[in-house]
């Protein structure tokens, strides 16, 4: 047995390190911190140096105090890695760092302890400040990530130690870490979800992944999200918090149910402690030696045992950047031969993306357009909210309008040559959405209203279901297409994930596939629907941006995104369903 464990019986996993993976019983909360707790003659100590911090744009009016650990180890000529933890010094991380890294069990590494926000109160005599722990740690979303990235970390790098040294610290993700305990727990694993381009190692001890800010939603979100190149070690007791918003001890046997499920490399160490560090300090080195080995070698992410991801994404496949520096791009469309088009909005300019991967000017003074469609007959079909008309282009460019007066937003082509366009306003910025059919005859009738906001359309594989999402709700509405054209039978059918710091999830373009699959493109990514309506797994793209999506290439095996000013592409191993194609009937939804 190691000594440096302070347990009367565990069970150890032989990967590279020792690890604790489980605790027989004893009494809660009967732990003590073993020898790389505790200082050693003949190790060299780091410096230990306290700022504060009042300078905040994301967190307006608070302050803060930090504390910086340097090794004594550190040179200022070669970038240290880095470890960051949320409510200051615990763990008593300095010595433990003294002795991991004079031992060379961790890389050279600088630690930023910091607190939480307060705003100071006007006068103190009548009123106290305002407490900004839970708003900056349990909140979802990339706050407190872009506050330690844009404004803490930057001030620390600009530290000059006693002798003359600045702090450099490296910017390579694999080479950070991050931790913390209870709301500081979740901040952390938060803080690498959110930007696994920064911070790729997460210690989270007795962690509140609970209902207090939307954290019980991670379990989920692990499960369908692909995979994340991440490391955690997750700490809790049996005798955790049992509270209003929900049991610890519970939530953080099921974060570890929902990362193992999803591939992550992740190990744990369950007692019978209570909510408090008595644990975490104890296996504090442990913790650090499992998160820092085989270092410098990249984390990787894993593989998921989610059925569709496993089902579209081609193995060791990923995203592909087609083109950048478009100025908003917007619409693509695919035509019968999976050429596929866009445009980028300011500059009037159409592309087209040959099966190849070629990109090459296709219009260079087209109207603006927010959404594309190619008919059966093979004219590219545009919508546009500038001047609330529709145009059809031939092969060879010549464009002429088939309506007018219908401020659109995105538009699909049936087989049999009705359009539906989907107007979030109408001409009238004050007029309610609308949906819109158009016949093949030029005839045009509104077919819904009540959406607040129509943005993306498509139709089911078969051309018997008109989907249209709502952009200002986390829904996608379902009609039933009678023999007219005309729609029947709306339902809220699609439930979509919505991210924290957003009132809706902002969904846009739409396309499905050839069994029947919805992918949406939302704020947190490309959320992929199966039948019944339910997000059963989340693409998010290389710059966390998408607005609109289609499959194209020769097979119809490629979906293509438009993301702000770039355009990328992503073989899947199924087949897009096209509108203006013959409607194929999908297999019978799984309940």
């Amino acid at each position: 047995m190691n000594p440096c464990l302070p347990f009367r019986v565990l069970r150890l996993i032989g990967l590279s390190a020792v690890l604790l993976t489980a605790v027989a019983t004893f009494a809660a909360d009967d732990y003590e911190p073993g020898p790389d707790s505790k200082p050693q003659p003949e190790v060299p100590k780091g410096a230990v140096l306290k700022f504060s911090f009042e300078q905040s744009k994301i967190f307006p009016g608070t302050y803060r105090d930090y504390w910086v650990y340097v090794p004594a180890q550190y040179q200022a000529d070669q970038p240290a890695c880095l470890y960051v933890n949320q409510d200051g010094i615990q763990w008593q991380a300095p010595t433990v760092f003294d002795n991991l890294i004079h031992k060379k069990e961790m890389p050279v590494t600088i630690g930023v302890f910091v607190m939480h926000g307060r705003v100071r109160a006007g006068d103190t005599n009548a009123a106290v400040d305002r407490f900004n722990r839970s708003y900056e740690y349990d909140g979802l979303g990339d706050n407190y990530v872009r506050f330690l990235l844009e404004e803490l970390l930057p001030a620390v790098e600009k530290v000059t130690l006693p002798d003359g040294r600045r702090l450099r610290i490296s910017t390579n993700a694999n080479d950070r870490a991050i931790g913390g305990s209870s709301s500081g727990a979740i901040c952390a694993f938060t803080a690498a979800w959110e930007r696994p381009d920064s911070f790729r190692r997460v210690f989270s001890a007795i962690g509140t992944y609970v209902g207090l800010r939307g954290g019980d939603q991670y379990p989920t979100l692990i499960r369908k999200y692909e995979p994340k190149p991440l490391r955690i070690f997750l700490q809790d007791g049996s005798n955790d918090q049992n509270i209003y918003a929900g049991d610890w001890w519970m939530a953080n046997q099921t974060m570890e149910r929902a990362l193992a499920f999803a591939g992550y490399d992740v190990q744990h160490a369950w007692g019978e402690g209570g909510h408090s560090g008595k644990q975490g300090t104890a296996i504090f080195p442990e913790v650090i030696r499992w998160l820092w080995k085989d270092w410098p070698q990249p984390i990787q992410a894993g593989q998921s045992k989610n059925t569709t991801l496993a089902t579209l994404l081609v193995p060791g496949g990923g995203w592909e950047l087609v083109g950048a520096g478009y100025h908003l791009t917007d619409g693509p469309a695919a035509n019968a031969k999976g050429e596929v088009y866009f445009s980028e909005l300011p500059t009037r300019k159409t592309y087209r993306i040959a099966p190849a991967g070629t990109v090459s000017e296709f219009l260079a003074d087209a109207h603006p357009a927010s959404g594309q469609a190619f008919g059966p007959e093979g004219r590219l079909y545009s919508v546009g909210r500038g001047d609330a008309k529709i145009r059809a282009s031939e092969p060879d460019g010549k464009a002429s309008v088939i309506a007018e007066e219908i401020a659109s937003n995105d538009i699909v082509v049936a087989h049999n040559g009705n359009i539906y366009v989907t107007d979030p306003s109408g001409s009238n910025s004050n007029a309610p959405s609308k949906v819109w059919l158009i016949k093949a005859n030029g005839e045009k009738k509104v077919v819904d209203t009540g959406l607040r906001c129509a943005s993306g359309v498509t139709l089911s594989p078969d051309q018997t279901l008109l989907c249209v999402a709502d952009y200002r709700s986390h829904w996608i509405y379902s009609y039933q297409i009678q023999a007219d054209g005309t729609l029947a039978k709306k339902q809220r059918y699609y439930w979509l994930h919505a991210p924290d710091h957003e009132d809706d999830a902002g969904v846009e373009g739409l396309a499905m596939d050839r069994e029947g699959r919805l992918y949406a493109a939302t704020r947190l990514g490309i959320q992929v629907c199966d039948q019944p309506g339910r997000v059963q797994c989340i693409l998010p793209t290389p710059n966390g941006r998408v607005s609109k999506l289609c499959f194209g290439g020769e097979k119809f095996d490629i979906l293509f995104a438009t993301c702000g000013d770039k355009v990328y592409q992503r073989k899947l191993k199924v087949q897009g369903a096209q509108a203006g194609a013959v409607p194929n009937k999908p297999g019978v939804p799984r309940l």
